[in-house]
């Protein structure tokens, strides 16, 4: 609709929450210093934490297991956000879930029974969310948005870091905004100031971002220059 401002169809209870959430993806951290890292985080002014769970069949690759979330739990009070990146996703919810996830997001190219592994997570009490790679439609969600929390969207091909944005992926983002208006629209994958302001102009309301954070000389600074350039994008 003309007249309209850019964030006029940002989710609502992310508006009340203070705005556009930023979470760091610990992935791209120092696993030898990976609690202090995630301390660091936190006093940088991170929203979250994000970890990826790789099972090294659904990704070829393979990476953390249950214990880091609850690792990160006894240091951290921040909300943490996990990534399952694995063809059988109702495998691992519970353990997630009791281990102290926040939120679970698992993919719908999985081959679990979409809707059965979004029910898992509810009843074990934790927001859920699907995830799409970026070739996979939106459509491939929208009929399951009334049991999700949180659709993220893959930008790059999920199982490493420090890939390079894919530009298609913001299309998509906006397609999503408009058919899940009170819902989580989040975005992953070679985020930086200027692709995270694009993200938050299409209507993302939550960024995880790995290597650009990690590897910042002064990660407060950063989150703070990518807060301020999101705010710009959406105004």
């Amino acid at each position: 609709m003309q007249g309209q401002k850019k964030g006029k169809h940002r989710n609502y209870a992310m508006q009340q929450e203070g705005g556009i959430k930023i979470y760091p993806s610990v992935l791209a951290a120092d696993m030898g210093r990976l609690k202090e890292m995630a301390q660091a985080a936190a006093a940088a002014g991170a929203d979250g934490l994000h970890l990826d769970i790789m099972d090294g069949y659904f990704v070829n690759n393979i990476s953390m297991g249950f214990d880091l979330i609850s690792d990160l739990r006894s240091v951290t009070n921040l909300p943490i956000s996990v990534h399952l990146m694995v063809m059988w996703p109702e495998w691992y919810i519970p353990r997630c879930a009791e281990k102290g996830a926040d939120t679970i997001l698992f993919h719908v190219e999985a081959r679990s029974e979409i809707e059965t592994a979004l029910r898992v997570a509810r009843r074990m009490g934790s927001r859920v969310g699907l995830v799409l790679n970026p070739e996979t439609p939106a459509e491939s969600a929208v009929p399951h948005l009334g049991l999700c929390d949180e659709i993220l969207c893959m930008s790059v091909h999920p199982g490493f870091g420090g890939q390079v944005f894919i530009e298609s992926v913001l299309y998509k983002i906006r397609l999503i905004r408009k058919e899940f208006p009170q819902g989580i629209v989040s975005v992953d994958g070679g985020l930086d100031a200027d692709t995270s302001a694009k993200a938050v102009e299409c209507g993302a309301d939550l960024l995880y971002l790995g290597t650009y954070l990690f590897k910042a000389q002064n990660m407060a600074a950063t989150i703070a220059n990518l807060r301020k350039q999101c705010r710009r994008a959406d105004a």
